[in-house]
């Protein structure tokens, strides 16, 4: 999609005409003097910047897919599954966004399987990793040693597979808006917010399992030990508030920060290709496609960074809440 998006606008300055697009309408006879005889079918819409970009972000009940024709697209429609509910009908059908989510999860199963089976298999036979498989080898060991074991704290090789599962996860996600006919899974709040909802319960759980329930009580209702009835309780009565509400800020900051950051880039590129078509001038064109490209490669480290930032986060209040007794 965003090498079409290029070449789409690229046609469009260089041969100063509209880009040939999917017609929304029935041919209507115009009337007046200075009406020409016959329009040309491919100009009745014109396929604006919103129509090649916003694909990436938006969710829907169709896609695109690689066809041969002048579009080099085409659109096909997802089945629907309807479902009674207390007398309502819901929709259980695969969206866009879902149909990425899987192929996400796919592409992670097949890589990190691929690249496990090939690290045993050449440390069987050579002794040491080779190609891939220890490229694949030195990327988990850092996270795994470096990043997530110390914000996870003592003993917290259990929760090493959950938080290398959210990177590697949402980085397919991330990427998978980069590629042509691709979406972002993660420019969905919804999915965002469901990540954000699985990194909580396993953070309330880790505190459950590691404080017990009454020390898992203490950080719910603020009550310090060690000062006067007298203090505690105003203090427990202002603090308890903040304690739960802190409690629902994380995951609310974990859903909003990885949304609106992989929506930006797209929103960006969306902009700076919109001032070609706004202006209407080949002469306007080439700061906004070069601002364009520069946008698009440096998603592609945005791809990477919040990935990382959304795992390390989680291990960070898994950490938390799991050293609350000290």
């Amino acid at each position: 999609m965003r090498l079409r998006t290029l070449l789409a606008v690229v046609m469009a300055v260089a041969a100063t005409a509209a880009v040939p697009g999917r017609a929304l309408a029935q041919d209507t006879p115009l009337s007046g003097p200075r009406q020409a005889p016959e329009q040309n079918p491919g100009l009745k819409h014109m396929l604006g910047p919103a129509d090649l970009i916003m694909p990436h972000i938006t969710d829907s009940r169709t896609m695109e897919i690689p066809w041969f024709n002048r579009d080099w697209s085409r659109e096909i429609r997802l089945p629907s599954w309807p479902v009674q509910v207390g007398g309502r009908t819901i929709d259980l059908g695969p969206t866009k966004h879902v149909v990425f989510m899987m192929l996400a999860a796919l592409l992670c199963l097949v890589t990190l399987i691929g690249a496990a089976r090939a690290q045993a298999r050449a440390t069987r036979e050579t002794g040491h990793p080779k190609g891939f498989a220890a490229g694949m080898e030195s990327v988990v060991l850092y996270l795994r040693n470096e990043v997530f074991l110390p914000s996870l704290g003592p003993h917290g090789d259990g929760y090493i597979p959950f938080v290398l599962t959210l990177f590697f996860f949402i980085l397919f996600m991330n990427l998978m808006g980069l590629l042509p006919y691709g979406s972002t899974p993660t420019g969905n709040v919804s999915v965002t917010a469901m990540l954000a909802i699985c990194s909580f319960i396993a953070t309330e759980t880790a505190g459950m399992i590691a404080l017990g329930p009454m020390g898992y009580m203490k950080t719910v209702v603020y009550w310090p030990s060690d000062m006067a009835v007298a203090v505690k309780l105003p203090l427990t009565i202002v603090m308890t508030p903040v304690e739960l509400i802190g409690k629902f800020t994380k995951p609310f900051a974990l859903t909003i920060r990885l949304f609106a950051n992989m929506i930006a880039g797209h929103v960006i590129v969306l902009a700076m290709i919109g001032l070609v078509f706004v202006f209407g001038s080949w002469l306007i064109a080439v700061p906004p496609i070069a601002m364009a490209v520069g946008i698009m490669i440096l998603e592609v480290l945005v791809a990477f960074i919040q990935a990382f930032i959304f795992a390390l986060l989680a291990a960070v209040f898994i950490g938390q809440i799991r050293a609350a007794h000290h």
